[in-house]
């Protein structure tokens, strides 16, 4: 007769749950995109925004970008495609570091590092003589910054991004729009629609802007932080 084995064998339903998982998890891992950048990791009121690669054909505004081994912001740029050669992006970049402003020329596609930037979210809370003061609302931490282009839009009170690269900080990052009052700007006439004409506006933070003849002072108004331009009026 044939010894039998005491050792039980895994029965055949197991079996092929089994090899059916298997079979799904070696098909997940091959149809997983790629990517080219490196995962964004967050800790507590920071996003952490690590490095990887971007296009000059898909430059932004504010566009963070890492050139010869320092952080760099996209100011303006413009796409020139010649009549003859090759197609190239004209840019002007900001150096967080040393907040000189240069013309770059790179190839249309050429491929740039960009900047592994830390945006924490503070709030400007008061001015120390020349410094600027953050807070962290969430752990009360302190950042003392001196005055840069940020400051044109900028009241006690608003909320914003300070951004750290290698572990000190660079920069504030504004939100897209902001809503400041007119503290001077000449009275409109009587009559002038929003297609009447413009004129200069001083705003509460100092900084002028062109606004439509019927804006007076006391109004709020929307502007646009990216390109200084006025968007609107605040309606009460």
């Amino acid at each position: 007769a044939a010894s039998q084995r005491s050792n039980p064998q895994t029965p055949p339903r197991k079996m092929a749950a089994l090899s059916a998982a298997a079979s799904c998890a070696s098909t997940a891992a091959l149809s997983r995109p790629a990517v080219s950048t490196r995962r964004a990791s967050a800790s507590r009121g920071a996003l952490q925004v690590r490095a990887g690669t971007i296009s000059t054909n898909d430059f932004k505004v504010g566009t963070n970008v890492e050139v010869d081994n320092a952080p760099w912001k996209v100011v303006e740029f413009m796409h020139v495609k010649p009549g003859k050669g090759s197609a190239f992006v004209r840019s002007k970049l900001k150096n967080y570091i040393t907040k000189c402003t240069n013309e770059k020329t790179f190839r249309a596609g050429e491929k740039l590092q960009t900047a592994d930037v830390e945006k924490r979210t503070m709030q400007f809370t008061y001015k120390d003589d020349d410094m600027y003061v953050f807070m962290d609302m969430e752990t009360y931490e302190e950042t003392r910054l001196e005055p840069d282009d940020f400051t044109k839009f900028l009241i006690e009170g608003h909320n914003c991004a300070v951004l750290s690269w290698n572990g000190k900080v660079i920069g504030v990052e504004l939100p897209l729009t902001v809503e400041l009052e007119v503290s001077m700007t000449d009275p409109g006439v009587k009559g002038n629609t929003a297609s009447g004409g413009d004129k200069p506006a001083t705003l509460e933070t100092g900084a002028v802007v062109i606004v439509p003849l019927f804006v007076q002072i006391g109004e709020k108004v929307v502007v646009d932080t990216t390109s200084g331009k006025y968007l609107s009026r605040v309606k009460k």
